[in-house]
């Protein structure tokens, strides 16, 4: 499993813990690692997930909510919007990740991690906020720059 794989996985674990812990970001972060000891790189890249999707939770939900007719984001189970969060971050915030990475990794994390339907609710959720902030699918994890519509 890679790094940001890791992360992610990490990142989710984190937003589940701040739907659910009153207490503020830098005190849930500081108590999940400590009993949760990693590398630096799953850490930075996690940190940059979870306080981006802090910070812009409220444009985040919005975006979502406005993704997901007849739902709000509080009736989502609480595994879909942690995964929905971060990767509605990197999709609008993180523009050297390429959408389909982002997509996939987030369906993978869903599929392991959420209901049998949060695979595919993930992925139509996640490709029409694609689809709304205008980025193509095109790229890999080894993108070298080129961008070709497949």
């Amino acid at each position: 499993m890679g790094s940001r794989r890791k992360s992610r996985e990490k990142a989710l674990q984190i937003l589940f813990q701040l739907d659910f812990n009153k207490s503020d970001i830098e005190t849930v972060l500081r108590d999940f690692w400590k009993s949760n000891p990693t590398g630096d790189k799953v850490k930075s890249f996690t940190e940059t997930l979870v306080r981006g999707a802090f910070e812009f939770r409220k444009p985040i939900d919005e975006l979502i909510s406005s993704t997901v007719e007849n739902w709000s984001i509080d009736r989502l189970n609480s595994v879909d919007r942690a995964i929905l969060r971060f990767a509605t971050y990197e999709l609008v915030y993180l523009p050297d990740i390429p959408p389909k990475v982002t997509i996939n990794e987030a369906v993978e994390i869903a599929k392991a991690f959420g209901t049998d339907e949060s695979g595919g609710f993930i992925n139509g959720v996640l490709d029409k906020i694609r689809e709304k902030i205008g980025k193509s699918t095109a790229g890999s994890e080894q993108d070298n720059g080129d961008i070709q519509h497949q």
